[in-house]
């Protein structure tokens, strides 16, 4: 194989050196816009040579105006028939056509591209399960933050209507308070747990420790990506994304070191009083009522947050989350139509709920 180089880098010669000559001489003045954007771990950046043996190459999503999209087909057969069979010497051949996972694999006959021909409607619906992305506050609650990273990372090429790029922007960060929100909600994961860890370690329990630790560990981080405006990734990435920030919390290893915890705990806590989201809230670690257990009650901070949601769709609202806060699935956080109908779903019963959390109706 070739040296490696970046795969964005990789899909920005792709479309400078060999797919946009092609556009310009058949259809000359056509409106688009060209990207890699979506899945792929050089969306975001953190792709190595590794990720050379799946799904990754010379890749690009073409976005043209809906009354140009009857062009699809004359596209794909012009890049399926003219395209080089390699850029900077990877193949721009994918095998084996049509499946799900497809490799980069040298042909002497038709490319099997991977140029994606869409809208920006029909990609954001596909993506995002919304056409156009997420407009009100459920909708953005039922869209997983993976899926907001893979449309707003990455790189455009070309944007000549200039849809894509607004899209991009848009969805950049959540409305204010859907941040906060989320936020609430996150610390609420936090205040569910914080006081096992030491609990396990009076009643003897190391590996009990070690798990409640890492799940609080991991709550810690996406809180912090949350604090510092950044989409947490899905499991593979949470690390690398953290380790990215450049923060000083700490976190992870020694597993299950209260203090440890505790002490990631405030600087979380004075993470957020910096931030102009909700009245400052005493960022020390307290004890657990007659217990001797270090803890930074969490709902605390969440409480603050909920006190200043002035959106009445989310005002008042049982702390949740969003999709991906309460639901722990590949196969429900990948299809985005399904995580949209949970969260509605979700929201409709938590608003017809009596004040004890139970839904109407049901002694």
């Amino acid at each position: 194989m070739p040296e490696f180089l970046p795969g964005l880098r990789l899909c920005g010669i792709f479309y400078e050196e060999a797919v946009r000559p092609l556009l310009d001489a058949a259809y000359p003045g056509l409106p688009h816009a060209a990207a890699r954007i979506g899945a792929g771990s050089e969306v975001l950046g953190y792709d190595g040579p590794r990720s050379t043996d799946h799904d990754w190459g010379p890749r690009l999503t073409l976005f043209l105006d809906p009354a140009d999209t009857h062009h699809g087909p004359g596209i794909d057969a012009l890049l399926r028939d003219r395209l080089p069979k390699a850029v900077r010497g990877w193949p721009t051949n994918f095998e084996p056509p049509g499946e799900r996972v497809r490799v980069m694999t040298p042909t002497g006959g038709p490319v099997h591209h991977r140029v994606d021909v869409t809208t920006v409607t029909a990609f954001s619906a596909a993506q995002l399960g919304v056409p156009g992305g997420p407009r009100t506050a459920v909708e953005w609650l039922g869209t997983p933050a993976q899926l907001l990273l893979e449309t707003t990372a990455g790189a455009v090429y070309h944007d000549g209507p200039g849809d894509l790029t607004a899209l991009r922007e848009r969805l950049a960060w959540y409305p204010d308070d859907v941040w906060r929100y989320l936020l609430a909600a996150q610390w609420t994961l936090i205040a569910q747990e914080e006081a096992f860890v030491g609990r396990a370690a009076e009643a003897g329990d190391p590996i009990g420790r070690q798990v409640l630790a890492a799940r609080l560990t991991r709550a810690l981080m996406r809180l912090g990506l949350l604090l510092h405006r950044r989409y947490p990734p899905y499991s593979k990435w949470l690390g690398t994304a953290w380790t990215g920030l450049g923060l000083a919390w700490p976190v992870g290893p020694p597993a299950g070191d209260p203090d440890r915890l505790a002490d990631a705990y405030e600087a979380a806590g004075r993470a957020q009083n910096a931030l102009p989201l909700a009245g400052p809230v005493d960022a020390t670690r307290r004890g657990y009522h007659d217990r001797p257990y270090e803890v930074i009650d969490a709902g605390r901070f969440a409480a603050a947050l909920a006190a200043r949601i002035t959106d009445p769709a989310l005002a008042g609202l049982p702390l949740i989350g969003g999709i991906d806060q309460y639901a722990d699935s590949t196969d429900v956080l990948t299809r985005p139509a399904l995580c949209q109908t949970i969260m509605a779903a979700a929201y409709s019963a938590l608003r017809g709920a009596d004040p004890d959390g139970r839904p109407g109706g049901i002694a």
